[in-house]
């Protein structure tokens, strides 16, 4: 059961994107091993939750500093180096929801790599969320 600590229009938002699969903004590739995931996130913009069931790794392209709430709980704050790399493994059952905020001067990129191979099975993705190749405004 979550302990809640997010402030109301949070907890809504929390409780309507619980499932929401796009761990990143733009899906750049997909087969029936990988997901790869490209994110970038200007200064004061947030990515809303999102739920992760797979194991995967993300690595940091860049230099900053965000806030996320993990599960329903109090914030927590990290700063981020290009190549920063942290690896997740979720058992059967297991899963985390979170949301990040770029609260740093820098745009934050990361490239997230979720492995479908995992104890769960991949969230099925929305209609319309195809591999495709990065936009100009996005790089």
């Amino acid at each position: 059961m979550t302990q809640w600590t997010l402030p109301e229009h949070l907890k809504l938002e929390f409780e309507r994107n619980s499932f929401n699969p796009c761990v990143g903004k733009v899906l750049l590739s997909e087969n029936d091993k990988t997901r790869v995931w490209y994110m970038r996130v200007a200064p004061g913009e947030r990515v809303g939750f999102h739920r992760h069931v797979l194991d995967y790794f993300w690595t940091s392209l860049s230099t900053g500093k965000a806030q996320q709430h993990v599960n329903g709980a109090a914030p927590t704050v990290a700063e981020y180096v290009p190549g920063q790399t942290k690896h997740l493994t979720f058992g059967k059952g297991e899963f985390m929801v979170h949301d990040l905020e770029n609260i740093g001067d820098t745009d934050l990129v990361f490239l997230t790599v979720e492995h479908k191979n995992s104890a769960n099975a991949p969230l099925p993705l929305p209609a319309g969320v195809m591999p495709r190749n990065l936009k100009a405004e996005e790089v």
